[in-house]
């Protein structure tokens, strides 16, 4: 497991202009471990350096309990995502005033499972952090980063 390092990423951002922006995201995905339901979260805070200049990205891996009832309607685990986007941001907008964007990993399309918890997770994010999210296809921080970040675990933990 890796935890975000509050204290270089608040060094990093003073070291970035006031134009450099914000984006987080998580992903998450299931799988059985000893007969247990288990999830791995995979967050991410992609910084883009005065919005011109490449991006750094800092990622976290958490493993927790999946209590989602029913696997083809992962409504909890994908909820948890959501709560682990929301805690990050209020976070972060402690140690810095610089724009931060909320990507979250739903997708709008009914035909996806995420498409239940669209609504819910919108209203959540806006409620907590005061912000509209984006969602699948906007959402690079929550679909592409923290995704990368689930396929390269074995060499980041």
């Amino acid at each position: 497991m890796r935890k975000f390092n509050f204290v270089e990423i608040e060094k990093f951002l003073a070291e970035t202009s006031d134009t450099s922006k914000i984006y987080i995201g998580c992903d998450s995905t299931a799988y059985k471990r000893h007969g247990k339901w288990m999830a791995d979260f995979y967050s991410v805070i992609v910084v883009h350096k005065d919005c011109a200049h490449g991006c750094k990205i800092f990622g976290q891996i958490e493993t927790e309990v999946d209590f989602t009832p029913n696997k083809k309607k992962p409504n909890l685990r994908l909820m948890n995502e959501v709560y682990k986007v929301s805690e990050l941001y209020l976070t972060l907008a402690q140690l810095t005033d610089k724009e931060i964007e909320v990507h979250l990993d739903l997708n709008p399309d009914k035909k996806h499972a995420s498409n239940l918890v669209i609504d819910q997770a919108i209203g959540y994010i806006k409620g907590t952090c005061n912000v509209v999210p984006f969602v699948k296809p906007e959402a690079f921080a929550a679909s592409y980063c923290a995704d990368r970040l689930l396929r390269v675990k074995s060499i980041y933990a």
